[in-house]
């Protein structure tokens, strides 16, 4: 009798938790615009993770509808803010296949770049390793063409300048990425990985600051490898576009 008694307090006890407050979902009335107001407020207010669980709510039960759409794209956004760039990447992703069309294309383009971007810019930005041929700058390339998608697709598009102006930065910032690279092949030996890093640079990046140096990396690297025509060429494209920097090999 007494474990009967037992038993009973417990199976009460459990059912009273799980009719607990906090455990009560209260959002499960809500329709889709108002799950879809209460995650851009959240959005407002920088609070990341609770926009991405209305949003995520919002296109489970509302999967269909302007308002399942735009909730994927600014779930990506969200998760953007909160520092989740695979996430991020791949609910853009998912939106552009599923949307094709949608006329804030031109905003998903530019987000995945801006997600590739801030990725990108802690691998070039930073101090190179003893070792900068393991770097990495393959978030920066994407960046980069992901900026251009919006540039070529899009050139009417409120984001095009400033998706212009960020390639901009990006191709210099690969260009000089690529001569760190360049450099510690030279000073290594490694004559025909130094120049196949500087002539990247040279065919590439047209008119970033680093093409100069490429070129003269270029020059002593087909010295070294006692490739004499091919330094001969490099050395008249350096003289013809930069006279200055040539008269000092």
């Amino acid at each position: 009798m007494r474990l009967a008694t037992i038993v009973l307090v417990v199976v009460s006890w459990l059912s009273g938790c799980a009719l607990l407050p906090d455990q009560i979902d209260e959002t499960k009335d809500w329709s889709a615009q108002k799950l879809y107001s209460e995650a851009t407020s959240n959005i407002s207010e920088s609070d990341w993770e609770g926009a991405i669980d209305l949003f995520e709510k919002l296109e489970a039960r509302y999967p269909f509808g302007r308002y399942a759409q735009q909730a994927l794209l600014e779930s990506a956004y969200a998760y953007y803010k909160f520092n989740e760039p695979e996430s991020a990447i791949s609910t853009i992703d998912r939106f552009i296949k599923t949307y094709p069309r949608h006329p804030n294309l031109d905003y998903a383009y530019y987000l995945r770049g801006l997600v590739n971007f801030n990725r990108g810019d802690s691998i070039i930005t930073r101090v190179l390793p003893r070792d900068p041929a393991e770097r990495d700058a393959g978030a920066a390339r994407q960046a980069y063409f992901d900026f251009a998608e919006v540039v070529k697709r899009f050139p009417q598009s409120r984001y095009a300048k400033d998706a212009g102006q960020r390639m901009v930065f990006l191709r210099n910032n690969l260009a000089q990425y690529e001569m760190h690279v360049a450099d510690y092949y030279m000073r290594r030996g490694a004559y025909v990985a130094a120049s196949n890093r500087a002539k990247t640079v040279v065919e590439n990046y047209q008119g970033a600051p680093a093409v100069p140096a490429a070129l003269e990396t270029l020059v002593r690297a087909y010295r070294e490898l006692g490739l004499d025509d091919l330094a001969i060429d490099a050395e008249r494209v350096l003289k013809l576009n930069y006279p200055d920097r040539a008269a000092a090999l």
